[in-house]
């Protein structure tokens, strides 16, 4: 069975809830044939995800039952939602209750505060090995979907659940949405070892999360930079959290000073700091840096995840040989998914990847192998004929300002967006000096905040609005 669920005690805890609710691994496998009951045929379904026993069962449920779902925020937009239910024409939807009502269509079941809905469409047609899909924007409703396969949901699950060394002693926290790659694949990682899902609608700057954190006694832990940004806030580093023993980052780039302080907390309370790099397009992870290294190599991504091949490439294609290189990206492995679909007729396309990912990231390798994501080969101008890394100088700014900032433009100037008035000219000055190029290229916008999504990418489409 998916996760091995069957293969667990049916009478041990597999979720926990913030509402005091908790079900058993014997309560998944039961509803993944109550599931399959209700929908006999492999059809398209959208789960609309919270942090709860419905969502994550329904997932698994779903996956299988052999239906392919796409799971989707319950709190987005109307409209966006309306839209992909358009786009992909899903026969059925699983929504918390509170939605029935807003959603339509004929109501066929409840479970776990959750129902199925019977919508007007006929299923579209289906490859026969699409197993699930994501959306590439998590919230803002894209119609541009990410194809996974059974065999990069089974191996990502596998892969790293072993190099993480997760048990079914651990009690992970997961207030990470489901809807976002990481996010789910820490619950499905963790339910593959037989882990206690310790799951949270809450946020932490609400006192009962933490009330929460220390009665479950969470072991795990998995976070964005946005996240370690908070607990630094919150003076999460202060504190020992006897029954925490892992730290995970994945979602972009920690600075250098707070990778550190997560790394000397680490070392000092005896825990463990995993620095990861993943992509929805490799089922959320493709890279880890084991803990042993995190304070020697700050700021790196690591080795590749088991089974998996990292390399670089230069500007034709071609993978570049030497150790120590600079170059784009590339990932290969079982977790590499199908490819995108935009509109119902792509989900009968099948494999467009065969087990290769180009990453589009910038990276370093040196001499022992480790690799260091540098910036985005699509991020970069060309100011007065000098290649010039949004990326890098967003690194460059915050580190030596201590400020928020979002870099873009074109190749005529670079646009610094800042939060904080009064240093314009200063930051002007800086980046001109770094990158040596004329202050001419570069003009400096104050705004209210920097627009980041969700899990705090920030929206780069949105600068400026």
């Amino acid at each position: 069975m998916y996760l091995q669920i069957d293969k667990r005690d049916e009478t041990r805890t597999a979720v926990i809830e913030d509402t005091g609710n908790t079900y058993t691994f014997g309560d998944l496998k039961a509803f993944a044939g109550e599931f399959g009951e209700w929908i006999p045929a492999r059809k398209l379904i959208f789960i609309l995800c919270q942090n709860t026993m419905g969502a994550i069962a329904a997932h698994i449920a779903s996956i299988e039952n052999r239906i392919v779902p796409l799971m989707i925020s319950c709190h987005m937009d109307a409209a966006l939602r309306d839209h992909l239910i358009e786009t992909y024409h899903p026969e059925y939807l699983w929504a918390p209750e509170w939605m029935a009502a807003d959603l339509g269509g004929e109501a066929l079941a409840r479970k776990y505060e959750y129902v199925l809905i019977k919508t007007e469409y006929t299923s579209p047609e289906l490859y026969e090995d699409l197993a699930m899909l994501l959306t590439t924007s998590g919230s803002t409703g894209s119609p541009k979907l990410v194809r996974h396969c059974y065999r990069n949901l089974y191996a990502n699950a596998q892969n790293v659940a072993a190099f993480f060394g997760f048990t079914p002693e651990d009690r992970p926290l997961i207030d990470l949405q489901l809807h976002y790659t990481m996010g789910l694949n820490v619950a499905c990682s963790n339910l593959y070892a037989g882990a206690t899902l310790v799951m949270t609608t809450l946020n932490a700057m609400q006192k009962r999360y933490w009330d929460y954190f220390s009665e479950q006694r969470v072991t795990n832990i998995t976070g964005v930079p946005y996240n370690y940004e908070i607990l630094k806030k919150l003076k999460f580093f202060r504190k020992d959290w006897p029954d925490l023993r892992i730290l995970a980052e994945g979602g972009g780039r920690l600075t250098d000073d707070l990778f550190r302080e997560v790394a000397a907390y680490a070392r000092d309370h005896g825990k463990q700091f995993f620095a990861t790099f993943g992509t929805s397009e490799t089922t959320a992870r493709l890279a880890y840096l084991n803990p042993e290294y995190a304070l020697e190599r700050t700021g790196s991504i690591g080795k590749a995840i088991p089974n998996g091949r990292l390399s670089l490439i230069d500007d034709e294609g071609n993978e570049i040989e030497e150790t120590e290189a600079t170059g784009e990206m590339v990932y290969q492995g079982e977790n590499v998914t199908l490819g995108y679909a935009i509109c119902a007729e792509d989900l009968t396309k099948g494999d467009e990847r065969h087990g290769v990912y180009r990453t589009g990231d910038l990276a370093q390798r040196d001499k022992d192998g480790f690799y260091y994501i540098i910036g985005r080969k699509s991020r970069f101008l060309k100011l007065y004929g000098y290649r010039v890394g949004l990326d890098e100088s967003e690194r460059l700014i915050r580190k030596e300002f201590e400020i928020e900032c979002a870099c873009a433009g074109d190749d005529k100037r670079m646009v610094i967006y800042v939060t904080k008035p009064g240093m314009e000219t200063e930051i002007r000055r800086f980046i001109a000096e770094k990158t040596k190029i004329l202050v001419s290229a570069f003009e400096v916008r104050v705004i209210p905040e920097i627009p980041k999504n969700e899990v705090g990418k920030i929206l780069y489409s949105k600068l400026g609005q």
